[in-house]
């Protein structure tokens, strides 16, 4: 038993690194690699059990690894890069998610036949683009700065924004038959704002302040620098539940932007460490999906993904860059 786990981890991350070697050969994004691979080892094949390997401990992993790949990607978040495109960012993450859960919401109702109220869950869940699928494939394709800067702000900046939508819209159909559900929403929201936000910025000005006057080792800067995104993250979602995720960007665009401190080191690290989490997690999460499930759903989630794909992801960027100096090109592949 011991011996069949041992090849199973190991398994995972040659096969990983194997995939990201054979996207950088096919000049691919390495995600259709590591998705293929899973669901060749999981559901079609058997030889991976997700849930079994890793029991309880399966949700906190994938946490803990999101949490150490969302701190990565916004240890490269630098406002000087973004300042004439600030309020094409800012519009994405705001208007353009808007548009995104709405016209995702009404096509998962009307051609899916879900519930108003589920609909409405998946569509905050979709808008999110996401570091973990985002910077693999700018790694990839490598498009010029205008398109690369707001693709990884928007990707890392909507990743804990998406997952507090999905959080409150999720809390909203639990209290919606409770009186002043409303303000219980504002009130969660307030609170998962205000936790990760302070326990974020507070851990990253405390880091800063010892890696400035150097009161650690240099061979301890990237162990010490990775312990403390996991007790970041750990606390603020022990403190307000779903507060981690944005906790841990905070302080990552925090250390990003602080004057007169050196993360190259800390960033190099994080940047490998970064590449093998996601490798094993795209594998084990395509090991865990159901294929008859999601072949019972047939042809209407197809449809789903087409009004995702043409209508509402270029509809969130072409009325979010309204006004922007980005040329209709550079729009059009922020759409794709």
């Amino acid at each position: 038993m011991q011996g069949d786990i041992l090849i199973s981890l190991a398994a995972i991350g040659v096969l990983g690194i194997a995939c990201q070697w054979l996207a950088w050969m096919a000049r691919l994004p390495s995600i259709m690699f590591l998705l293929v691979c899973g669901l060749v080892i999981g559901p079609i094949t058997g030889l991976l059990d997700p849930d079994l390997l890793f029991g309880d401990l399966l949700f906190p992993l994938v946490s803990l690894s999101v949490a150490v790949i969302l701190f990565e990607g916004s240890l490269t978040l630098k406002i000087e890069e973004i300042k004439e495109l600030r309020s094409v960012v800012r519009n994405l993450i705001s208007i353009g998610a808007l548009i995104t859960w709405g016209v995702t919401a009404a096509a998962t109702h009307y051609l899916l036949g879900f519930d108003f109220q589920i609909a409405f869950l998946f569509g905050a869940v979709v808008v999110v683009t996401g570091p973990t699928v985002i910077i693999p494939m700018l790694r990839t394709i490598r498009p010029n700065a205008n398109i690369s800067n707001i693709l990884r702000w928007e990707g890392i900046v909507i990743d804990p924004l998406g997952a507090l939508l999905a959080v409150l819209v999720f809390d909203f159909i639990i209290s919606s038959q409770k009186e002043n559900a409303i303000g219980s929403i504002f009130l969660i929201f307030g609170n998962i704002v205000l936790v990760g936000t302070t326990i974020g910025a507070i851990s990253a000005i405390a880091l800063g302040f010892v890696l400035k006057r150097h009161l650690i080792p240099e061979y301890l800067r990237n162990v010490l620098s990775l312990t403390l995104v996991f007790g970041v993250y750990a606390i603020a979602d022990v403190v307000e539940h779903e507060s981690g995720l944005l906790a841990v960007t905070i302080m990552g665009m925090t250390l990003a932007n602080m004057k007169g401190l050196d993360i190259d080191d800390i960033l190099d690290f994080k940047e490998s460490l970064s590449v093998l989490l996601i490798s094993g997690l795209f594998i084990v999460l395509a090991a865990r999906i159901d294929i008859y499930q999601l072949l019972a759903i047939g042809w209407p989630a197809l449809w789903v993904l087409a009004v995702v794909m043409f209508i509402a992801r270029p509809l969130a960027v072409f009325v979010s860059t309204l006004g922007s100096d980005l040329i209709f090109k550079e729009r059009l592949m922020i759409a794709w």
